[in-house]
């Protein structure tokens, strides 16, 4: 059984890699994610002005990169030129130890070639990045272990119907929080995984709750993003299946599995 599907698993996932020590959403923050021992991988796409699926959360470069404007008016060239690892801190700006080491915006395409065994959650921010997304999954054969997430029913729209599984848009969201209200729990839910938050536009979402709904429905409940081990381990009491965490070394401590050290960066 896929991992991220599986009822009786809790595992770890890297949310954007290791994101609380590496720049987010690149290849090295992936790679750590991995080396250090997560179950799975995380990370966000969006399509640019040339039809190239690629890595990134924001809708611009501004809060991640040496550059500025809007992924989807750049061709990926002009992504790829800038420092992804340029404003990366832990000190609030004191030292930024990964500016001019050669990290870059990746493609959906040398993600899938690398970590084409790994379950991952890919998370589309950009319903225009969908069908070209549906088609490199299928091209590089990795459907059955991928989980596409999107708050978008339109980005989520390519998949349903095919191989590949996926997460509860925000309407799905909307609708689980209205039926918590009221006793019992539905019978079946029109998505494969529940990620979740615990607060959803301001409003304190029922975690434990919503877990229990969804598990008797045999759907897994995944939460994002948990950085406190005493948190995780409250979630996984209470019937959670998946921590997403920017900190995977931190929740694979308090899960009783040793994180193991990452590599040292080495530039391609």
């Amino acid at each position: 059984m896929f991992l991220l599907l599986d009822p009786a698993a809790r595992p770890v996932v890297a949310h954007r890699g290791n994101s609380a020590h590496a720049p987010e959403d690149t290849l090295e923050s992936l790679r750590q994610g991995m080396a250090l021992g997560a179950d799975a991988i995380e990370f966000d796409v969006r399509l640019t002005r040339d039809g190239r699926v690629v890595v990134i959360h924001d809708p611009t470069v501004d809060r991640t990169t040496s550059g500025t404007g809007a992924v989807a008016n750049m061709r990926l060239t002009e992504l790829q030129s800038l420092d992804a690892g340029y404003r990366f801190t832990r000190d609030g700006g004191r030292t930024f130890p990964w500016r001019g080491r050669g990290i870059t915006i990746s493609t959906l395409d040398a993600v899938l070639e690398e970590f084409r065994q790994t379950p991952m959650i890919v998370e589309i921010k950009s319903a225009d990045a969908a069908p070209e997304t549906k088609r490199l999954l299928e091209h590089f054969g990795v459907s059955a272990h991928v989980l596409v997430g999107s708050f978008r029913s339109d980005a989520l729209a390519p998949f349903r119907d095919s191989p590949v599984a996926c997460t509860a848009a925000r309407d799905d969201i909307i609708r689980l929080f209205a039926r918590a209200l009221l006793p019992g729990a539905p019978r079946t839910l029109p998505f494969q995984a529940l990620c979740i938050p615990p607060v959803f536009n301001g409003i304190p979402l029922p975690v434990l709750r919503f877990a229990a709904m969804a598990r008797r429905a045999g759907v897994c409940t995944h939460v994002w993003t948990v950085d406190d081990p005493a948190r995780a381990k409250h979630y996984w009491d209470g019937g959670v299946n998946a921590m997403i965490s920017n900190d995977p070394g931190a929740l694979l401590a308090a899960s009783g599995r040793p994180a193991l050290r990452p590599q040292p960066f080495v530039v391609q």
